[in-house]
């Protein structure tokens, strides 16, 4: 979404991204970037809570508005009601290392069967 806020910004449309991974979304230098520091996913705000949803919209076309510069990066005051998915966000220890391993495994070896499957001859 990052690189295609680029381009629609480049051609003269704005855009404004809301997102939940501030690192990898100002890595790509968008013009204007609403980061709720939310679990992924959800940079919304919480499913089926209309009213910070409609809050994080509001503040979303606000930035649209009133951003003056370029990069500008706006957060939300919206938490999630509890922090406990930061102690398991992309959290690999001995517990889990082999699981996460045998997945990865098989997605990649899912990935070049459909990639296989996908080669084209002329």
């Amino acid at each position: 979404m990052s690189l295609t806020a680029r381009h629609l910004e480049a051609n003269g449309i704005p855009t404004v991204i809301i997102g939940s991974a501030r690192d990898i979304v100002e890595e790509c230098g968008v013009p204007r970037f609403l980061f709720s520091d939310l679990p992924l996913g959800n940079p919304c705000g919480v499913p089926y809570d209309t009213g910070m949803q409609s809050a994080i919209l509001r503040q979303a076309l606000d930035l649209l508005e009133q951003a003056r510069y370029p990069r500008t990066t706006v957060q939300t005051p919206f938490r999630w009601s509890s922090d406990s998915w930061r102690a398991n966000y992309m959290r690999v220890d001995d517990s889990n290392r082999a699981t996460l391993a045998k997945l990865g495994d098989e997605r990649r070896q899912q990935q070049a069967a459909r990639k296989a499957t996908h080669v084209r001859t002329v």
